[in-house]
């Protein structure tokens, strides 16, 4: 078994389309092993990597924007029906604890037809925690602060989202989830990385280029790339090559499994 692997289940940017799935990743370290986000659809991508059900050891919910949640029902109810036994920690936004937990129930996906026990954890920025052998340490961005701007107001939200850092004794791997700028990053970025998984659609490519020049990073994958910026994809990583040099780099497509 190989130390390290990602398998992209959805690489898509929100908006609807015909050949992605939503932002769902998972990553597996050794034996340890654990999901990034579960947009639609999660639960077909799951079945059909040919994953035991049983294989992961958590959740991880970035933000709760639909393009990342929206599978995870669906999801939830493939556990239900597929016996998974192991109990399922779900590490997320405190804000999303009550509504998951009551669509869930609306939906007769009661905890009690579960052979295993969801158990939800609030995120903390810089708060690290450990997922078997795997440290996480969440870092909030700013993806949703023109949002909280306009509406804090009215909805008694937190606005949070996060970026994700995984450290083992040999690897530093970071995903950055949904930016608000490429400057987000900077907490995953203090020490050199093995791999950067970044999206690219919140901001013009030649900022995150730009701002990821120099580095010490291993390699960088794209992922959640605009479609206005994947209709591109020649003239962009013409561009991504003039500034990252040396550093390689990867358009992710749902499917794609990568290794370090």
């Amino acid at each position: 078994m190989s130390p390290f692997e990602l398998t992209c289940f959805g690489t898509g940017d929100g908006w609807p389309c015909a050949d992605r799935n939503h932002s769902s990743f998972h990553y597996r370290f050794g034996r340890t092993s654990f999901i990034v986000d579960c947009g639609e659809s999660v639960s077909r991508a799951f079945k059909a990597s040919g994953l035991d059900y049983d294989s992961f050891d958590a959740l991880l919910l970035s933000h709760l924007h639909c393009d990342h949640i929206g599978g995870f029902f669906m999801f939830m109810q493939g556990l239900w029906l597929e016996q998974r036994q192991k109990d399922l920690p779900i590490y997320l936004p405190e804000d999303g604890v009550k509504p998951l937990r009551d669509l869930l129930n609306a939906g007769m996906i009661f905890e009690e037809l579960m052979a295993f026990t969801p158990k939800y954890v609030h995120l903390y920025g810089g708060k690290s925690f450990k997922v078997k052998g795997v440290t996480v340490t969440p870092y909030p961005t700013t993806h949703l602060e023109s949002l909280r701007q306009s509406f804090q107001r009215k909805y008694t939200l937190d606005f949070a989202a996060y970026s994700f850092l995984f450290e083992t004794a040999k690897l530093r791997i970071a995903h950055s989830a949904d930016l608000g700028a490429p400057q987000d990053i900077a907490p995953l970025l203090k020490e050199p990385l093995d791999l950067l998984v970044c999206e690219l659609a919140h901001f013009e490519p030649k900022d995150l280029f730009r701002y990821l020049k120099g580095r010490d990073i291993g390699r960088v994958v794209f992922m959640h790339v605009a479609k206005q910026y994947r209709e591109k994809k020649g003239e962009v990583s013409k561009l991504a090559k003039k500034y990252l040099g040396d550093i390689p780099f990867t358009f992710a497509e749902d499917g794609m499994k990568i290794g370090v």
